[in-house]
């Protein structure tokens, strides 16, 4: 009888630990092209892109390699330009 309290503190005890020292999990980013809307002028022109562009882009940088194989947005996320602008931002670009 004393075998069945000392195993259930056991699993509160391993519940506990994993609900605070585990790897915590990323939240999920709604991929959105739109997102990337402050970064156009930057993507079309040699202009510096703006700390909104930046902040977008590393947003929405697990979406990149989805952007890069649309035929409709390849040509301005993966142009030199949308390359300068990742750069500057500190985005790596993915392989894909």
């Amino acid at each position: 009888m004393k075998r069945v309290p000392f195993v259930a503190l056991c699993a509160v005890a391993l519940a506990v630990a994993i609900s605070l020292g585990g790897p915590r999990t990323a939240e999920a980013v709604t991929c959105d092209p739109t997102q990337l809307g402050s970064c156009m002028t930057a993507f079309i022109s040699s202009a510096n892109p703006t700390d909104t562009c930046c902040s977008k882009l590393h947003e929405q940088q697990p979406c990149l390699c989805g952007y890069i194989n649309n035929p409709t947005l390849k040509p301005y996320v993966d142009s030199p330009n949308a390359k300068r602008v990742a750069s500057y931002c500190k985005v790596i670009s993915p392989n894909c």
